[in-house]
């Protein structure tokens, strides 16, 4: 299969102007950091009262995968993500099961953001029942996608610096109860790590829960044709947003944990809620829930609008059917049809609770991260047989220890979320049969753009390109291939 693009004067190109701050602080805005004190609650119910043991575990295991990330982004620039890296290595009939057990990330995630939203609302106005709240957020956010609204970059911006100072203010607030009802020395302490309650079952389960805070850390691979130098700053990029982001979840995990220490709860769902509420009162807890609501608002928009253009994409190159996924409504603009079925996959949330709802995400996720481990593992051997040599540490151990981890956390999620991703993953086998007839054709490819190859060259003047490299963008760090 031949990627070679056509040339640079008869395909338009985005301009490059993304550098690697623009980068990092897109990703840390998409993966919401605010959501670590909306699943709080669940996690150190499900850890015994260490939060802390369980993000830091889940963020070892989003460093390595980000290496991976970052290793399949440079050599392969292009919006596709793990479906395209695993499709390219392994196999494309490979590479559409992974994009399929993804997709099941994109069909539940706006559930999840709006289960999260609505449990914490009903926690604010407990005379309001839970399947409200969710039927409002389901019935707005679609109206609002299906009219074509789109939020900015800039209200990313905004939102971003919103959830900072909340999570600030919240930091704050908690490390100043410990201070008064502990003093100082109460600041340092072993029980958010470990404790009389926490087993390793409960902290790996937990981190399997936390994992979904990490979500989207890999989602500037999108931006590779508008990124100057992708092959250098994109990896870097990933890299960071988990690393700051593990951070973030670690720190704000650890300082909850000080203040409520164990993991019992009147409603693990919501317990953040009442945290803010013994910190800071009536009028913070209303500040936070006013935050907290509005950022997965704006997630879940963004989410389902997300979700309904990778069904659109995956109908209209035949991979789903495209009379049903592939259509564009003539009156809106937009997928109509997609953002609908995302609705409706969303009334499930009325019937699940948010560890659970969590869980189906990560099935996905994890199964993703695991075969993009394994990619740059198969991406070294078939480089060394065409003679490109790379670092057997950062291309085989560390991507090694990255599928370990990740394919172990995958056993370690609800047993309902595992059931229902297997049963998701043999219904792509039969879909798979049918767009193959049969397994004899390979499987339609979903049409990312790559970058310009000669577009990409110009912005990396400063690196020596390989003698023999023909004009692909499947080059970097290697020569390129078929």
């Amino acid at each position: 299969m031949s990627t070679a693009p056509a040339p640079s004067s008869a395909q338009p190109s985005l301009a490059r102007t993304l550098r690697l701050p623009s980068l990092v602080l897109f990703g840390l805005a998409y993966m919401t950091p605010l959501i670590v004190l909306g699943i709080f609650g669940v996690v150190a119910e499900t850890t015994g009262g260490a939060s802390a043991s369980a993000y830091l575990v889940a963020l070892v295991a989003m460093l390595f995968t980000a290496s991976s990330y970052g290793r399949m982004a440079a050599a392969y620039p292009v919006a596709g993500s793990a479906y395209t890296y695993v499709r390219r290595t392994i196999d494309p009939r490979v590479g559409f099961l992974v994009g399929w057990a993804v997709l099941l990330d994109y069909l539940f995630l706006p559930m999840v953001i709006w289960l999260i939203g609505a449990a914490y609302l009903e926690a604010q106005f407990p005379g309001v029942p839970g399947w409200v709240w969710i039927l409002g957020f389901i019935i707005v956010t679609t109206l609002l996608n299906i009219l074509g609204i789109k939020v900015a970059d800039r209200t990313n911006y905004i939102l971003m610096a919103f959830q900072v100072l909340v999570i600030v203010v919240f930091v704050g607030l908690s490390i100043g109860s410990v201070v008064a009802h502990r003093g100082a020395g109460g600041l340092i302490s072993a029980g958010p790590f470990v404790n009389p309650t926490a087993t390793f079952q409960g902290v790996t389960a937990g981190a399997a829960i936390a994992a979904y805070s990490f979500l989207g850390f890999d989602a500037v691979t999108t931006f590779t044709e508008e990124t100057i130098e992708p092959r250098k700053t994109v990896p870097r990029a990933i890299l960071l947003i988990a690393l700051i982001g593990g951070v973030i979840f670690i720190l704000v995990s650890y300082t909850t944990q000080l203040v409520h220490p164990g993991g019992q709860f009147h409603d693990a769902s919501s317990a953040a809620f009442d945290i803010a509420i013994t910190i800071g009162g009536n009028v913070f807890g209303s500040i936070f829930i006013a935050g907290l609501v509005v950022a997965q608002f704006a997630s879940g928009l963004a989410a389902q609008a997300s979700a309904a253009r990778l069904m659109f994409a995956m109908g209209r190159d035949g991979a789903l059917p495209r009379k049903v996924f592939g259509e564009i409504s003539r009156r809106f603009r937009s997928p109509v049809v997609n953002l609908m079925i995302i609705g409706v996959v969303g009334l499930v949330a009325m019937f699940l609770d948010v560890a659970t709802s969590t869980s189906f995400i990560n099935f996905g996720a994890f199964v993703a991260f695991t075969m993009v481990n394994v990619s740059v593992i198969v991406y070294y051997f078939r480089q060394r047989r065409e003679g490109h040599r790379h670092n057997a540490i950062i291309y085989v151990v560390l991507p090694a220890i990255g599928a370990i981890v990740t394919g172990y956390l995958l056993t370690r999620l609800d047993i309902n979320a595992i059931v229902l991703g297997l049963s998701w993953l043999v219904i792509g086998v039969i879909v798979l049969a049918f767009v193959t007839k049969g397994f004899r054709q390979l499987p339609p490819e979903i049409a990312y753009d790559e970058a310009d190859a000669e577009t990409a060259d110009e912005t990396r003047q400063a690196a020596p390109a390989p003698a023999a490299a023909p004009a692909a963008t499947e080059a970097a760090p290697a020569p390129a291939r078929e």
